[in-house]
């Protein structure tokens, strides 16, 4: 298998009870780190190959994480192609669209991970989200929306910051699925937030922050051969309905001699909008055709004026801006 990158050896651990077979009759972190690295030797000691297991898997960071089973794998590390973490920001009964599309409560949420991807470092290995999405058992009404899509980008660009290789977003049964990015027969919303998100990071060798994560407004440089080639700017406040409030993004210490940026806007009627209930996201005035993917449309980019390094754009509520220098 040309196409297979690395293999998980069961799934969330930290889930697993004294009564489950593997466990033996008692099941703990210590037990699991053993478990893992037993089968890690027993697999490895048959393959042709090595560098072929993604370690951990587990849900979270508490006492079940990589870091401590990074310090204990031994010779064992040689069969280690990386280190797996699983993410889901919300569960059922804490449905939350606002808290999820936050940008600092993003950055809130991420955070235990980031000695997850320092201990693999040390280690030499990769550390990747294994499976990940926005919310447990599908994602209730929260996952279709777009204020989803929103997160996809900020949570996409936050744990790049981190050290984060690769994010694999869960998908499910098309057709019965609410975080999945398309449906039997119509697009997702949360797909816009993808595109959008692959758009920005297209040709790209570094990406760093613009502000603190401390409010619901970001923006990230992206940069390509050591210079800047996009702005993503991210107003996260959360919109419903009614009056929609605007924010003012200003850049400083832009290029000289640049006179104008070009940008294309993510944005849809509300947070809550749903592309399989008539109401689908547009980037750069643009949609995707239900069933086909293809983009529909004339594209719609915005100019503004830059004068001595610097430019004002506005965003609305539960948008984001891509910027083209």
């Amino acid at each position: 298998m040309r196409n297979l990158d690395s293999i998980e050896l069961g799934n969330e651990p930290n889930f697993y009870t004294n009564s489950d077979p593997i466990a033996g009759g008692t099941w703990n972190a210590a037990r699991d780190r053993a478990s893992q690295v037993e089968w890690q030797r027993a697999l490895a000691s048959n393959l042709t190959t090595s560098s072929i297991i993604s370690a951990g898997v587990f849900f979270g960071t508490d006492k079940f994480n990589n870091a401590n089973l990074a310090r204990e794998e031994g010779n064992a590390m040689a069969a280690v192609k990386n280190f797996n973490s699983h993410n889901y920001p919300q569960w059922a009964g804490t449905y939350n669209l606002a808290r999820l599309m936050s940008h600092s409560a993003i950055a809130t949420q991420i955070a235990p991970f980031k000695a997850e991807a320092a201990a693999a470092r040390v280690a030499g290995k990769d550390y990747i989200m294994g499976e990940t999405n926005s919310a447990t058992q599908g994602g209730g009404g929260i996952s279709p929306t777009f204020g989803a899509a929103l997160w996809i980008v900020d949570y996409v660009a936050q744990s790049l910051l981190l050290g984060i290789k690769s994010i694999y977003f869960h998908q499910g049964t098309i057709g019965n699925c609410q975080y999945c990015w398309w449906g039997r027969f119509s697009m997702g919303n949360p797909y816009y937030g993808a595109y959008f998100i692959t758009a920005a990071l297209a040709e790209a060798q570094r990406i760093a922050p613009l502000d603190s994560f401390l409010n619901n407004f970001g923006g990230y440089a992206i940069y390509k051969d050591n210079k800047p080639i996009r702005i993503l700017l991210i107003n996260s406040n959360y919109y419903e309905s009614g009056t929609r409030s605007r924010e003012s993004f200003t850049l400083t210490g832009l290029p000289s001699g640049l006179t104008s940026v070009l940008s294309k806007r993510l944005t849809g009627s509300s947070a809550t909008s749903r592309s399989d209930r008539s109401s689908p996201a547009t980037f750069g005035g643009q949609t995707f055709q239900d069933g086909t993917c293809v983009k529909q449309g004339i594209e719609q980019v915005e100019e503004a004026s830059v004068g001595a390094g610097s430019v004002t754009l506005s965003l609305a509520a539960s948008e984001a801006l891509l910027v083209y220098l």
